[in-house]
């Protein structure tokens, strides 16, 4: 199953997040991947879920993306590209039985990474792998591969 909470409302982290402490209580494998998270303290937080949930962020920078010069934007994209294939090797290796994928829709709206990378991401997953992607804006290719939808939006 490929599950995507979007929208310009909050939750769509805490909604993954939700869903993978419940995998793991089930005694299933989780692999939780951050992007555009900058220095958000609550990483600190997630990493006491450890070993159950197993935390990854592949940004080095801390601060926000659109907040960096171009270079550090070039070297955060080598980044986040190494988070990237790290989730695509999870998710065509089987290693976890769900993977989150947290903000990883904002990085082909902030032009980061392009959509067919994260759609050969998508594709790279095995059958039996439930995989969480959450973001803002949803593309509509992306849409298009998603067995849920949840759209989260303010009031």
């Amino acid at each position: 199953m490929v599950q995507i909470y979007c929208g310009e409302g909050h939750g769509k982290t805490s909604a993954a997040l939700g869903n993978a402490v419940r995998k793991a209580s089930e005694g299933k494998s989780v692999i939780f991947i951050q992007f555009l998270k900058g220095k958000a303290i609550e990483f600190e937080y997630l990493k006491r879920l450890e070993p159950e949930i197993k935390i990854f962020r592949f940004e080095k920078n801390g601060g926000l993306f659109e907040e960096l010069t171009p270079e550090q934007q070039k070297e955060e994209i080598i980044n986040m590209k190494n988070g990237l294939n790290f989730a695509r090797k999870v998710l065509s290796t089987r290693e976890s039985d769900i993977v989150v994928l947290d903000e990883i829709l904002g990085l082909a709206d902030m032009k980061a990474i392009d959509i067919q990378d994260i759609l050969n991401v998508i594709d790279a997953r095995a059958d039996d792998v439930e995989l969480i992607l959450t973001g803002r804006v949803l593309n509509p290719e992306i849409a298009k591969v998603a067995d849920v939808i949840c759209v989260l939006n303010e009031r």
